[in-house]
């Protein structure tokens, strides 16, 4: 049962309407505290509400002290930062979802700011930003401080065009709506670059509001390189823009200019004639850069299809003119006109008795359309196996 039917069905006779969610792996020296603090927090807003503990299976008294702070464990066997909370979610009853680490780094008594904005309906989902807020000397690393958040954070906003200032905050809150909209899916630590991506892609109303982070209590779980590098790469994973395209369309037309420029004879730039070895290079970048494009295009509907984004219509206006007939023409034009420039320099080469030919221009050229063409056609099935109006089409609804 999803997050938002159970509060839906609750037969408390005081149903929960925030759920404060936090995930636990042997905890024992704070989980109290931050399970205190949470009913604090919860009693400070004026609602009812309820103490969700992920355990991630804790070796130690972890689970016998939130129960008896009042707090409802689920026990969570797979580990993972994102297995703690996809379970403590779904077991979550409450309108409103509050998360935050059980190593007491955040104040869950101040958890009204977060709420206030979902109460007022201006936003969907509030994140607390340690870097708006203050971070208490000994509660951040150095090098996450001023490194590794910074950096992770300014990635994300320029990939996915946002406006944040701590992307990697483990306190923020959300409606329980919003969360059926985010298809949260992320089993590690790249759930909380998910939360935010996805929040994003799904149109949710977000803002930030400032919050204090504290030293924590216990041994740290994070592993500063292990942990970054899985953020990043979620980050590359989910968008195909900057992966694929921006590169593939600079390949192609770099090597479209040098193709163009350089099939009629030697080109002076700077001082120096660019020749065939140029051209080669144009080429192979031309051949490429159509290889990397068709390959964003694939991937853009495949996510799509998965984690529709509202704001991104590229793939959509692509598919717009976009037909697997068309698709085919191109590639077969492009290949023919590449096999009749290869057939005329036959003809040539026949007509002079087999002779020396200089053709290597037009011969690199030629090539180069046949193994374009041929990458269009077959790349055109792909694109239509992934065509994201195909759903609507079997519906007959487009």
């Amino acid at each position: 049962m999803s997050a938002l039917e159970a509060w839906s069905v609750s037969s408390d006779d005081v149903a929960p309407v925030i759920s404060v969610v936090m995930p636990c792996l042997n905890e024992e020296a704070t989980i109290a505290r931050c399970v205190e603090k949470a009913f604090c927090g919860i009693e400070r807003a004026g609602l009812p509400g309820e103490v969700v503990v992920a355990d991630n299976g804790s070796t130690d008294r972890s689970v016998e002290i939130a129960e008896a702070g009042g707090a409802r464990v689920v026990l969570v066997p797979r580990r993972g930062y994102g297995n703690a909370y996809l379970a403590g979610f779904a077991a979550a009853r409450g309108r409103y979802l509050v998360m935050g680490d059980a190593d007491d780094t955040y104040d869950f008594t101040e958890l009204s700011r977060l709420i206030t904005p979902l109460q007022n309906e201006t936003h969907d989902y509030v994140l607390g930003s340690r870097f708006r807020g203050e971070i208490l000397p000994g509660a951040m690393p150095w090098l996450h401080q001023y490194i590794g958040n910074p950096v992770l954070t300014w990635v994300l906003n320029r990939l996915f065009g946002l406006r944040i200032s701590d992307a990697h905050s483990g306190m923020r809150a959300f409606t329980c709506e919003a969360y059926e909209r985010m298809q949260l899916q992320s089993t590690g630590m790249e759930f909380a670059s998910e939360l935010i991506v996805n929040a994003a892609q799904a149109g949710l109303r977000i803002t930030e509001v400032p919050i204090t982070y504290y030293p924590r209590g216990g041994e740290s779980k994070l592993r500063s390189f292990r942990d970054g590098w899985r953020h990043l790469r979620f980050m590359l994973l989910r968008s195909p823009d900057w992966v694929f395209l921006v590169p593939g369309l600079m390949l192609l037309v770099f090597g479209a200019l040098l193709l163009v420029a350089l099939t009629p004879g030697p080109f002076p730039l700077a001082g120096h004639d660019w020749d065939v070895h140029a051209l080669v290079l144009g080429c192979l970048c031309a051949i490429l850069g159509v290889q990397v494009l068709t390959m964003g295009l694939s991937a853009k509907a495949y996510s799509y299809g998965r984690w529709p984004d509202q704001r991104d219509g590229t793939i959509l206006r692509f598919y717009r003119y976009f037909t697997l007939e068309r698709g085919i023409v191109l590639g077969i034009v492009g290949f023919c006109v590449g096999l009749a420039i290869n057939v005329g320099i036959l003809w040539v080469w026949l007509d002079r008795d087999m002779g020396p030919l200089d053709a290597i221009r037009p011969a690199v050229a030629a090539a180069t359309l046949m193994i374009v063409g041929t990458q269009i056609f077959f790349s055109s099935f792909l694109l239509s196996i992934l065509d994201i109006r195909t759903e609507n089409q079997l519906d007959g609804s487009a």
